[in-house]
């Protein structure tokens, strides 16, 4: 079995449990900016966990592509991956934990044959705010799973969510398999590596508010991951993710390129290849999304940046420092050839995604250049140092030749963790590119040098900690936060589209949307600044309409009907066959999951506070309502 085989018995065997079939959402998420990325296949999902009925009814299942950024210093061992695929069934209100466990243990035992004395679990152990799980403790148990085989454990390692600040969260519980050939251990202990994490069944029936309670929803949900590489993994009986179906042609392809081909790989080797082939993958996905975006120093562009440097820095380590962008471009089209057949828009988007590889590679080479002459100058410094020192002469117009013959000592020298950190942060020259260059380049061992590494670590970490607390401090809300300000707003983006074609013309379409309970963003193609009476009568048109207290309806339709009737919906979006169709009086009809306000009275003045560029072609209006 391979992986394309994998998704799709998970498939087949769902809808025999009267499951609807949905498509893989885009990477980068609309409207919540809570996650720069879909990193489950609830994310796309949350207005329906919420309550909002799903076009294709109440229960559906699909594989979502993910991307998840708290684990990439793990990226390189067995498991970790940055991209992924995750298998999922949800329930919105329909069946719950006994139903979800039973249909987890066919599928494991009777369709991928998994012997049960090789399956462990866990359970969630209960707290002040929810209590202890026995209801799915009790499902597996009469599944035939040992009680010596399932472990509670706390909120920590048994609980999903909210996704930002707030919104839908529950108790979980996780499937684990033993990796290894033979008989598992008689008792289950989750932190033994062998173990691994394949199934997480989370039972989402709270919801968590922003004063940190967590209520009983309204209707008890059902969200399932499983992710495709690991299962594969054990399928194929495989030490890592690596070896799998769809990464070992690339793992391989990119040995063969860089000529280790045939040789046996140093720890090193092996790890550099391992995150190329990783970083490759993922930045060719985001390039390649619906949404995509381009590197950048912000957001999901900044994201896409270090994925594909630190791919670059790791081909540099592998000394093929000449053919880098010649390299990165045969990487992109063996992936987009691997993963065509199941998003074809891989295939459809090849030339922009070639062409941003190529920016990047040339853009950060150059960087890397200048990261090059800085050592070049540090070195010189000790060059200069050791000729004073040794009392020769010198002559500023004979200091290339100092340095050739202070390269040609023997010699030990000190460098700064601050200046390793400096020449990072400036220049992106990363750590151990610039100690490889000292030691091959200049000949040089550098003196106390894991505890210089180790002070880098600790400046590199306190730089980590700052802007993580700065994401979380600015990544909250999305449309979990099911507050009126919220519906209110999104309903406001729908009219800015509106009014932003009846001002500018037909041909401006929604690049992007991020929505926070304080105030709504908005991109769309534009090749020029707004003028203050452009601006003026966008206001005037959505301001008019709102006082008019026009009312919202929401109307199920096939998606061919809804696009007749004129329905806007969102560029290179992919829809389901039904879906549902948002009005805001006769003012504006677009394709949506929601939410959204019952009536227009309600929401108050809409004003542009912002209205800027961000990308070649690409403006964008921040707003709020008052």
């Amino acid at each position: 079995m391979n992986s394309k085989d994998l998704k799709r018995k998970y498939i087949e065997f769902f809808k025999k449990h009267n499951h609807a079939e949905i498509d893989s959402a885009p990477l980068i998420p609309e409207n919540d900016p809570s996650v720069l990325f879909t990193t489950a296949g609830m994310h796309p999902l949350v207005p329906f966990l919420m309550g909002e009925p799903h076009p294709k009814g109440k229960t559906v299942a699909g594989f979502q592509k993910c991307i998840r950024t708290g684990d990439i210093d793990e990226v390189g061992d067995a498991t970790h991956l940055t991209f992924f695929e995750m298998l999922g069934n949800w329930s919105f209100g329909d069946y719950f934990k006994k139903e979800a466990i039973e249909m987890s243990f066919k599928f494991l035992t009777k369709e991928l044959g998994i012997p049960v004395q090789k399956l462990a679990v866990t359970c969630f152990a209960g707290d002040s705010d929810a209590p202890k799980d026995e209801e799915s403790y009790n499902a597996w148990i009469s599944l035939g799973i040992s009680q010596d085989r399932i472990a509670f454990l706390s909120k920590e390692d048994n609980w999903w969510g909210p996704a930002g600040e707030t919104g839908p969260c529950g108790p979980d519980s996780e499937m684990f398999i033993w990796k290894e050939e033979g008989d598992a251990p008689a008792k289950f202990d989750p932190k033994d590596d062998t173990w691994v994490e394949i199934w997480n069944n989370v039972f989402m029936e709270y919801e968590k508010t922003k004063d940190g309670k967590y209520i009983p929803l309204k209707q008890k949900n059902v969200d399932t991951g499983m992710g495709v590489e690991r299962v594969m993994m054990i399928l194929d009986g495989q030490k890592t993710v690596y070896e799998t179906n769809e990464l070992k042609p690339i793992y391989e392809f990119i040995k063969e390129i860089v000529f280790l081909g045939g040789t046996e790989l140093s720890e090193e080797q092996d790890l550099s290849l391992r995150i190329i082939t990783d970083h490759m993958r993922a930045s060719t996905f985001i390039l390649g999304d619906e949404r995509s975006t381009v590197p950048s120093n912000v957001d999901q562009g900044y994201i896409l940046r270090r994925f594909i440097r630190r791919s670059i820095r790791h081909l540099y380590l592998l000394d093929t420092k000449k053919d880098v962008p010649d390299n990165i471009k045969r990487i992109a089209d063996r992936i987009i050839g691997e993963y065509s057949a199941d998003f074809p828009i891989l295939k459809e988007k090849r030339d922009f995604i070639i062409e941003e590889f190529l920016k990047e590679s040339n853009k950060f080479i150059n960087t890397i250049e200048k990261g090059l002459r800085d050592i070049k100058k540090k070195m010189t410094g000790f060059a200069v140092a050791d000729r004073k020192t040794n009392g020769g002469e010198f002559d500023y117009k004979h200091i290339e030749t100092y340095l050739l013959e202070w390269q040609a000592k023997e010699k030990e020298v000190s460098i700064d963790a601050k200046w390793l950190f400096d020449l990072f942060q400036s220049e992106g020259m990363p750590p151990e590119m610039t100690t490889e260059e000292i030691k091959d380049a200049y000949k040089a061992s550098i003196k106390d040098e894991d505890k210089v590494m180790a002070e880098f670590q600790s400046l590199y970490k306190h730089h980590q900690e700052l802007s993580r607390a700065g994401a979380e401090k600015r990544f909250k809300g999305g449309l979990a936060d099911d507050s009126d300000n919220t519906k209110k707003l999104h309903t406001a983006t729908h009219m800015l589209n509106e009014a932003l074609r009846k001002v500018l013309g037909d041909d401006v379409k929604q690049k992007g949307s991020n929505i926070t309970s304080e105030r709504l963003r908005f991109d769309f193609n534009f090749s020029r600044k707004l003028t203050a009476e452009e601006k003026a009568m966008i206001e005037e048109l959505i301001n008019s309409e709102i006082s008019m207290n026009a009312a919202i309806t929401k109307v199920k339709m096939p998606l061919a009907d809804a696009l007749k009737s004129g329905a806007q919906s969102e560029f290179g979006a992919k829809y389901p066959d039904e879906v549902w169709v948002y009005s805001i009086g006769n003012f504006s009809k677009e394709i949506c999951m929601g939410p959204h306000c019952e009536n227009t009275s309600s929401m108050g003045t809409f004003k542009i506070k912002k209205e800027e560029s961000v990308a070649a072609g690409v403006r964008r209006i921040k707003a709020i309502l008052v």
